[in-house]
């Protein structure tokens, strides 16, 4: 489990809210030993699904994060609970919910906007050091390019990353489960260990998370 992250009654987890009191979509507060937690969704967060699915990702409190597909925020907020004392580093190029994400990293100090394509990484490189991890959640067709590209550029020698990667945007034609294989031949063939694989069904249909390690020594 995430630090700053507890597990509740069923299968729900929740993290130690970052901002008291704050709500940033329709999430529960749970208080705990003195602390208020928000209860984490996983229909609307695939890292969510991920952990609830068995995934061990290390997420460290003073991790930096280069968030590609950030949306408005909600999965980014409890990346901020997690990763307190860091810095996520929140891409996305759509206007409207931009702006929510925006007025978000407004309240909360380790968010950092940027309103771009994961793609056009010579926009943003120079707002984004070295980053302990990369997270992509982006409905391109060439996901796992932008996710190489972006970790060739920013993650430290030995850094991780997550890769959600959504068959449909990918490919219509070929069955979800040879899109995967073929993203993580292509991931594996380009210097990047994956570690772990899951399905995120019953809660994102047609979609894994692979969980990666990457080499600079790479091809």
């Amino acid at each position: 489990m995430p630090p700053n992250t507890i597990s509740l009654a069923g299968s729900d987890i929740a993290t130690e809210n970052l901002v008291l009191d704050q709500k940033v979509y329709d999430e529960d507060f749970v208080k705990r030993d003195g602390k208020q937690y928000r209860k984490w969704n996983p229909k609307k967060s695939k890292l969510c699904a991920a952990i609830l699915k068995g995934m061990k990702i290390e997420l460290k409190e003073d991790f930096l994060v280069l968030y590609l597909g950030v949306s408005s925020g909600t999965t980014a907020s409890h990346v901020s609970d997690i990763c307190k004392d860091g810095m996520i580093f929140g891409v996305d190029p759509a206007p409207r919910v931009f702006r929510d994400f925006y007025l978000l990293s407004k309240t909360r100090e380790n968010l950092s906007p940027i309103f771009s394509g994961a793609e056009h990484i010579s926009e943003y490189s120079p707002l984004v050091p070295k980053v302990d991890f990369v997270y992509q959640d982006v409905a391109q067709r060439d996901q796992p390019e932008i996710f190489l590209k972006n970790c060739r550029a920013f993650l430290k020698e030995g850094g991780r990353g997550l890769l959600m990667v959504k068959a449909r945007s990918i490919d219509v034609k070929k069955t979800p489960q040879a899109v995967f294989s073929e993203v993580k031949g292509k991931l594996e063939s380009s210097g990047m260990r994956v570690i772990e694989e899951r399905r995120l069904e019953p809660f994102e249909r047609d979609h894994v998370a692979l969980y990666c390690e990457f080499s600079s020594k790479g091809k």
